[in-house]
Formats: structure tokens, sequence, C-alpha cells
């Protein structure tokens, strides 16, 4: 216990200095977490296109092993830096800062980080971000949030991903919105589908907002 502490406050200490270098830049940085299978990386992509040229982005990748996401993620036209764990299940903010060093950030707005696909560890995981965003898909179940609550309870954004599937899985909306209340009363929803584009122009609203409130060095507030 004693050596995961110190571990969580080693990280936590570099989370702080990649805040502080992320703010200096004026970029808006999203940790983006979920299980496998969510729909995490077609989100992204489609969420960059959403932006056009009204914010310029850049991802970051985390996976276990192969660069799949990100070939897939620069299929947008972002830059895109890999980070592959290996047996390590969620990024560290010590990943982070090294692959910023491989990343041209001269006139990027937003800057995207994709976690390595699980529920459990990564809640744990402060990587600097204004943001944490938890994906929560149609097909996983609508209870998901309360059996892993940790990650939801630290989620500023839950966005409900794979809509257009839900009357074909038997998706209970009001069970799922209310198990997403329950455990993240603060947090923003979003209801979205990458491949209908439905809720997508709501999301890229709200990420412009964010960023002209970055800009403006408004506290970021939900």
């Amino acid at each position: 216990m004693e050596v995961r502490q110190a571990l969580l406050d080693k990280n936590d200490r570099l989370a702080e200095r990649n805040r502080g270098f992320f703010r200096a830049r004026g970029l808006l940085v999203l940790n983006v977490l979920s299980s496998p299978g969510s729909g995490k990386t077609a989100f992204l992509r489609e969420t960059i296109r959403a932006l056009g040229k009204q914010l310029k982005a850049g991802v970051i990748v985390g996976d276990l092993a192969t660069d799949n996401d990100a070939r897939r993620l620069r299929e947008s036209g972002a830059p895109v830096v890999q980070i592959t764990t290996g047996t390590v299940c969620h990024l560290e903010a010590e990943m982070v800062a090294r692959a910023l060093k491989q990343i041209a950030l001269d006139g990027l707005d937003l800057l995207i980080i994709e976690n390595v696909g699980n529920l459990v560890c990564p809640a744990s995981y402060d990587l600097g971000e204004d943001l944490r965003v938890v994906l929560l898909s149609v097909t996983e179940g609508e209870d998901k949030p309360l059996k892993y609550p940790p990650m939801f309870q630290s989620a500023n954004v839950v966005v409900v991903s794979k809509t257009d599937l839900a009357e074909a899985c038997s998706y209970d909306r009001e069970a799922a919105l209310a198990n997403i209340r329950r455990v993240a009363p603060n947090a923003r929803v979003f209801e979205t589908s990458a491949k209908t584009g439905r809720g997508m122009d709501t999301w890229r609203e709200f990420l412009v907002q964010k960023q002209q409130e970055r800009k403006t060095q408004n506290p970021l507030s939900l």
C-alpha cells in the first residue's frame, strides 16, 4: 500500500507539472477513458472532424499493443502520437510528458489523450488534464456506472456513445441516465452517435466554449 501511495504521489507531482505546461500554452486537455469496445476511437475521430477549423486538435493515444487506434485517428488529419504501454493498463503523467516531445504543439488548441481501454486503474492517475471524459456505450449495460463507481465519480463529462444501437440492444435510457446521475451527479452528459452524428454538434459547441474559457484564463466550470 505504501509503495502504491508513493507512486501516486510522484504521478500527482508530474501531473501538476503537465498541467502548468498545458495552461501556459493555452491548451484545453481531455483525458478520455472507457472500457474496450465503447467506440472511443470513432467518437474522437468524428469529434476532430466536427471541430473542423474551429479548434485544431492533437492526440496522444495509449494502448497495450498495436498502433491501430493511432492510425485510425490520423484519418482525421490531426497529429497523433502513440504510447505503447506493454503490460501497463493505464497512462501515467510521465508517459504523457515524454509523448509531448514527439508532437508539434504550435498552433494546437486542444490536446486529446485517449487512455488505455480500462475502467479500473486509469481512474487513479491524473495526467494533468482539464476535463476527464468517460464514455459509456449503450451496448455495455445500464449498470456500468454502478459497477465501476471510481471511474464515473472522477468524470467531469460522461458521453453515452453508440446511441444508434440503442433499440437493437434494448437499451434502457432512463435507467442508464439515473445510474450516471447517482454516481456522477455533477458530470455533464452527452448522448452521441459517431455513426449518425447525433449529439456531435452539441459536444463540439461545448469544447469550443471550454477552449474560449481557457484562452481568457477563466476557471473551467461545468
